[in-house]
């Protein structure tokens, strides 16, 4: 009997050399991209310091060390996301570093929910990491936008599970989305509108596609909304809020952010690396190398009509349109495919990614090491100042606005908010605006604060000292040689401008201390 001849045994599939490389390179840009907030005892991010010294004010609360000038106001209400975790962390650790740790987290779960929600899309690791990274120093983050960063971040976690449970029992489902709306209301309240919008989107994609119905998707929808409208009713009860009321459009920036979007520090650096981007992509969508998924259009377009329409200010929130764009940013890779023709194309869109990353995180260590020293003169400074006193603070820049010619000044903007913890002292500026911090100034200074964190400039105060107020002066500036023991003028180093009212204490490359001697 001849035996038969048997098909040569197969081998096992080769892993892809590419997909090696990328994911190398990915491990690598994300322990790069996380180092800064390990290197920096406090971050030089806008709003940090100024969140900082709140979370001083919180842990310190109702102990011997508390401030005198501030109370803790709880309420139903959003945006608590540091404010509840950082005093809980604290009692292990520095309120420093729980500050730091709330960041790091706040990091992690922006990248890791990227990861997770196009894995639970494709079941593969493909795009979302980089773009992760690539924003992960954008100019709503590097601003210092915590909360918020923090809550997109659990938004990303939010649709990933929602989309995983897709086909689940209605109960854990249900239960599921009820826990997300629910940590993403007390996380930030944008971030839940984010997700809620997402979320309708992609169930409105399902009809276009014929997977469902009008009518399932109605329900659907309805009984997603459920619990965020439960939510709204308990504020509404209790006389809650969502900031103040203002809402603003500033239109003439519209066209602009996307130019300014990927760093907060440099322009150029954002022009270059936010064209870059849009070129690439352009380039690929028209080589149809780079296509959206129905879903992904949806998104697409829901995003792009609600980056036009949102008010640049909403419910007293600065930069509400901005934050639309990182939030698509790290959305949309989860909904679309790219297929390279050729390693040549692979190996040329991993190193533009990577070098767009790279850029934004060079500019990032030449802010934030340097800031070490700064910050640690404004805290030594605060040595020269009585416990309990009252401290002004104005800029040097006659429009008292934040210095967007030169954005690497703008992270010294609430530093002296920190004598608040290191002098006991009472800063009109440190935030606290109901329906956004749990914390308010105390009623005998009450009408000194600026919950919305102004500063006012140093013109205006030498006007109103010398006795020629403009008719616009803020209340809380009026009579502040009389109302205030210390001022801080933030910028370069300048002549006194009042040397018989003002006495210079500390001097630096961004700011001057002086002591106010108090005139009738």
């Amino acid at each position: 009997m001849v035996p038969t001849s048997q098909p040569p045994p197969k081998n096992p599939a080769r892993p892809d050399p590419d997909r090696i490389v990328a994911t190398i390179v990915l491990a690598l840009l994300a322990a790069v991209s996380f180092l800064p907030v390990l290197l920096t005892p406090i971050p030089a991010m806008v709003d940090y310091p100024n969140h900082l010294a709140r979370m001083y004010v919180l842990s310190q609360n109702g102990t011997p060390g508390a401030n005198p000038y501030y109370e803790v106001t709880w309420a139903f209400y959003p945006n608590l996301g540091m404010d509840l975790m950082v005093p809980q962390l604290a009692r292990l650790m520095s309120v420093e570093d729980a500050t730091r740790l709330f960041l790091l987290l706040s990091q992690v779960l922006i990248v890791t929910g990227a990861l997770l929600l196009e894995w639970v899309r494709k079941k593969r690791i493909h795009l979302a990491g980089f773009a992760a990274l690539a924003f992960l120093y954008c100019l709503p983050f590097s601003w210092g936008f915590v909360n918020f960063e923090f809550g997109i971040g659990l938004a990303l976690w939010g649709m990933a599970v929602y989309l995983m449970l897709a086909e689940s029992a209605w109960p854990l489902r249900f239960a599921a989305h009820s826990a997300f709306v629910a940590a993403l209301y007390v996380g930030h309240f944008f971030s839940l509108g984010v997700y809620g919008a997402v979320l309708g989107l992609v169930e409105l994609s399902r009809i276009r596609q014929g997977q469902t119905t009008h009518p399932v998707v109605a329900a659907r929808l309805g009984a997603r909304a459920l619990p965020a409208l439960a939510l709204l009713s308990i504020m509404h009860v209790t006389a809650g809020a969502i900031g103040s009321q203002g809402n603003d459009w500033f239109l003439a920036f519209k066209p602009v952010w996307p130019l300014r979007i990927m760093n907060g520090y440099n322009l150029t650096a954002a022009a270059v690396t936010g064209l870059t981007m849009m070129t690439a992509l352009l380039f690929a969508a028209r080589r149809g190398v780079l296509r959206l998924e129905p879903p992904g259009i949806w998104i697409a377009l829901g995003l792009a009509l609600l980056y036009v329409a949102i008010p640049s200010r909403l419910f007293g929130t600065s930069f509400a349109d901005l934050r639309v764009i990182p939030a698509a940013g790290l959305i949309l890779p989860a909904f679309c495919s790219l297929s390279l023709p050729s390693r040549a194309w692979r190996m040329g869109a991993l190193a533009a990614i990577s070098g767009i990353t790279l850029i934004n995180l060079a500019v990032v260590f030449t802010v934030w090491l340097p800031y070490r020293a700064d910050y640690a003169a404004t805290i030594e400074s605060f040595r020269k100042i009585e416990r309990g006193s009252r401290v002004l603070v104005s800029n040097a820049d006659e429009a008292g606005d934040p210095p967007f010619a030169d954005l690497t000044a703008y992270p010294m903007y609430y530093a002296p908010t920190l004598a608040v913890h290191y002098a006991n002292a009472f800063v009109p500026n440190l935030f606290t605006e109901a329906g956004k911090q749990p914390v308010r100034a105390v009623e005998a200074v009450r009408q000194l604060a600026t919950p919305d964190g102004g500063l006012v400039s140093s013109g205006l105060l030498t006007a109103i000292a010398t006795g020629r107020p403009p008719a616009d002066s803020p209340r809380f500036v009026l009579t502040w040689y009389r109302d205030f023991d210390y001022l801080y003028v933030l910028g370069p180093r300048a002549a006194n401008p009042l040397p018989d009212l003002l006495e210079i204490l500390e001097t630096s490359d961004r700011f001057v201390l002086y002591r106010i001697r108090r005139k009738s």
